[in-house]
């Protein structure tokens, strides 16, 4: 009998990344959801797989490219390059051994965009309600909010904005970014 085969689907990205202007399509990148239950005043591990989770809710935690942004008071959206992610669910595993944790690959399930120049707040507030100033909502800040009619995540890499949301919605956050950007053009 021959033996079985593994196969991986692989999904095509929905929109084809781009390296120009203020609203770019970010690469294919891995991500995991993780939840865990933190008692009150617990210490949380600075490192876990490599990301650092000890950063107050609505933080980030990290470089552009790798980073753990807290967005609740146990969940965190990780984020490494495509192809890190299966490396690091082990390793997360291992340092958060001795406490309870639900750990979820999601790295087909979003599609992100880098918003930058001296527009990317004004362009992002044309569909979210913050205050998106360097006091309000200064660089390594994180949350979930919505853009329109999407449920997004919304995270500040120094004077830039990465905003993640789900691959099914890419394509109508795009239209309404870029739509928003022609305003600043």
């Amino acid at each position: 009998m021959p033996e079985p085969v593994a196969i991986h689907a692989r999904r095509a990205p929905i929109l084809a990344p781009s390296a120009s202007g203020a609203v770019r399509v970010l690469p294919a990148a891995d991500r995991l959801v993780l939840q865990m239950k933190a008692p009150r005043g617990a210490v949380l591990p600075a490192g876990a797989g490599g990301f650092d989770l000890s950063g107050p809710l609505n933080s980030v935690r990290g470089t552009p490219e790798r980073f753990a942004a807290r967005l609740g008071p146990g969940e965190w959206l990780l984020v490494c390059p495509e192809g890190e992610g299966t490396a690091a669910e082990p390793a997360i595993a291992a340092d958060l051994a001795r406490r309870f944790f639900s750990l979820v690959a999601v790295g087909h399930r979003n599609a992100a965009f880098l918003l930058s120049g001296p527009h990317a707040a004004d362009i992002l507030n044309a569909g979210i309600a913050l205050d998106l100033s360097d006091t309000a909502f200064p660089p390594g800040s994180a949350t979930r909010t919505l853009l329109g009619k999407t449920e997004v995540v919304l995270v500040r890499v120094g004077e830039a904005f990465r905003l993640e949301c789900w691959r099914s919605f890419a394509p109508y956050v795009h239209a309404f970014l870029q739509d928003a950007a022609r305003e600043f053009a």
